[in-house]
């Protein structure tokens, strides 16, 4: 997990994924108990990319607010002079 940052809020989309992934990961443990491997692929394949859709979620927000910061620097920067 990333290290908390005060500035940083978590998304809800990007925590539906991440609660997704991990059901997604239950239902395919449960499955590879019963032995069912074609629905333990699936379900194990659908739970990564909920975690990597979370994860995107995440970067693509930092990435956001690291921009919006730049932005904020330079203005005052202008203003200053």
């Amino acid at each position: 997990m990333i290290k908390s940052d005060s500035r940083y809020k978590i998304q809800p989309m990007e925590r539906l994924f991440q609660i997704l992934a991990v059901i997604l990961a239950g239902v395919a443990a449960f499955f590879l108990w019963q032995d069912k491997t074609d629905a333990m692929f699936v379900s194990a394949v659908f739970g990564a990319v909920c975690f990597f859709l979370s994860y995107r979620f995440q970067v693509k927000e930092r990435l956001n607010q690291r921009e919006k910061e730049a932005r904020e620097i330079v203005t005052t920067d202008v203003s200053d002079n």
